[in-house]
């Protein structure tokens, strides 16, 4: 990413803000429940927030014959604490998974399905000011590294797919884009070894569905959505750099406010407001 880590922070937050009007209206969205300050023994300082998500129009058609309807929304709890951040999330429907990955930047995230009590999704993230070089940032075992499968997520990047679809799709050409407060851009081949500031989040997926008959396919899929959803996400953050850049993380946390609270009037008045895989993916 062409930026540094306390931009970052201010981005993510920014984003995740943004992208949670965009997706909501009376029938669908982000209903948030709580948000305060916290303190842990472990994490440090941070923000609590309770959500439910209720975006049932993003899973495909085929996962829905096996969970009934009114189970397709999502309740998450999150603590975060940046650069550490911790998530807990119950699923009634395991594939809407790819909306909570607006949680995209958890340090640690444990996602379960009641209606598929094996299924088991756990994302742990990682920020460093580097160029994606660092080697098995998540401490690994030998056995994890075999199996371990490492992709390469260009925010640059303009290939689409069918999640490119599902998730949205920022149409900015970085290799035109020049941001007009700080002046980086173009992304032309080869940024990532030129630019400065720079970062990258190290994402590690670990997916186990063990079930007969679409397990395999579940797996694929997730896997396949989340880097879509990643792709998005931060091709986000460096599309919307003149609209958060200079703000401070206390400015940002007071528009949060704000738009949680028309958020939860969105959602009541109905308006429309603005086997085991193993996947290490890094965003840079």
């Amino acid at each position: 990413m062409p930026m540094s880590l306390e931009e970052y922070h201010v981005a993510h937050m920014y984003v995740v803000m943004k992208m949670s009007q965009q997706h909501t209206t009376g029938k669908e969205g982000i209903e948030v429940l709580e948000n305060r300050p916290f303190e842990d023994d472990v994490l440090g300082t941070g923000r609590y927030t309770n959500k439910i998500y209720r975006l049932q129009s993003k899973v495909p058609s085929w996962l829905t014959t096996f969970a009934p309807a009114d189970a397709l929304i999502m309740q998450e709890e999150a603590w975060n604490a940046f650069p550490k951040c911790k998530s807990e999330l119950t699923l009634m429907c395991c594939f809407l998974v790819l909306i909570c990955m607006w949680m995209w930047m958890s340090l640690y995230s444990v996602m379960k399905c009641p209606y598929f009590p094996r299924f088991q999704l756990t994302i742990e993230t990682d920020h460093r000011p580097d160029y994606g070089q660092s080697e098995n940032v998540h401490g690994l075992s030998e056995e994890q590294l075999a199996a371990r499968e490492v992709e390469y997520i260009d925010i640059a990047s303009t290939d689409r797919n069918y999640w490119s679809y599902l998730v949205g799709s920022n149409n900015v050409d970085f290799s035109k884009f020049k941001s007009e407060r700080t002046g980086r851009g173009p992304l032309l081949e080869g940024w990532q070894d030129r630019c400065n500031p720079v970062m990258t989040a190290y994402k590690l997926v670990t997916v186990d569905a063990p079930y007969w008959g679409f397990g395999y396919r579940l797996e694929q899929a997730l896997i396949a959505g989340e880097k879509a959803l990643f792709l998005e996400s931060h091709r986000n953050c460096f599309g919307w750099i003149d609209e958060w850049h200079g703000m401070t993380v206390q400015q940002i946390r007071e528009l949060e406010q704000q738009s949680h609270s028309a958020l939860n009037e969105v959602r009541r008045s109905k308006t429309f407001l603005l086997g085991r895989n193993l996947t290490e993916i890094l965003v840079e």
